[in-house]
């Protein structure tokens, strides 16, 4: 069967890949919003996606949510809600400006054991490593993944990331946990910030270029020149 996809349909198929689990509301928001009858255009196109073969899909959620064809997770995993939250945390980030460089579940050296942030993006011009905790961890179990990071910091491999700028000095991005509870966690190597949303994150820098309050650290000469600007 030869079948043609229009830039939007690669999009969306580009999207649910690189989001790994995506519900049909937030297409909608994404990709059709502009359109007359948003959500029936949406529910066209994502019904003829699926008949291709193009994509998967999970009717365990309503609305349903849509999944890679090679998607490696069960349609009633609890690890559809992880990515769902991910998707939320760049949905906020797209109501402020688009985020850029996006990795979903970094795993920035490929190192078993090493950090893994459920997502990497450069937001308004700083680069982030957002791990987003749904659960409530134990203080020693939060200060055990900050610890990796500071790992890795002192590894140098980040240097090295193919999003770094070519032509200015490398940069450590900043670990931002999205938390209900704030953690006592602290590095006197890199830069933690600690948020329930995104929402608050800009509330924090408002009107601001400073640097962000309650931050829990204090900065080394070796970060590599951090400085955060949300404005």
């Amino acid at each position: 069967m030869s079948f043609r996809l229009s830039q939007r349909d690669k999009d969306i198929i580009a999207f649910i890949n690189q989001f790994r689990a995506v519900d049909r509301d937030s297409l909608v928001e994404l990709f059709f919003k502009q359109l007359k009858s948003p959500v029936n255009a949406c529910n066209s196109v994502m019904v003829r996606l699926y008949r291709l073969g193009l994509i998967e899909r999970t009717q365990q959620y309503s609305p349903t949510v849509y999944l890679p064809v090679d998607a490696k997770i069960k349609k009633n995993s609890q690890k559809i809600l992880h990515f769902l939250s991910i998707l939320d945390v760049y949905k906020q980030m797209c109501t402020y400006s688009t985020p850029k460089q996006i990795i979903v579940e970094d795993k920035p050296i490929g190192r078993k054991g090493g950090i893994e942030p459920d997502l990497f993006c450069i937001f308004k011009g700083s680069p982030f490593w957002i791990e987003i905790q749904r659960n409530q961890y134990s203080e020693q179990k939060m200060q055990a993944k900050i610890n990796l990071y500071e790992e890795f910091f002192f590894s140098n491999e980040w240097q090295a990331l193919r999003w770094q700028p070519e032509d200015r000095t490398a940069i450590f991005p900043s670990v931002m946990l999205i938390t209900p509870v704030r953690y006592a966690v602290s590095s006197e190597h890199i830069r933690i910030i600690q948020v329930t949303s995104i929402h608050e994150l800009m509330e924090k820098y408002k009107g601001s270029s400073k640097q962000p309050r309650n931050t829990n650290q204090r900065m080394s000469p070796s970060s590599g020149g951090i400085k955060i600007n949300l404005t």
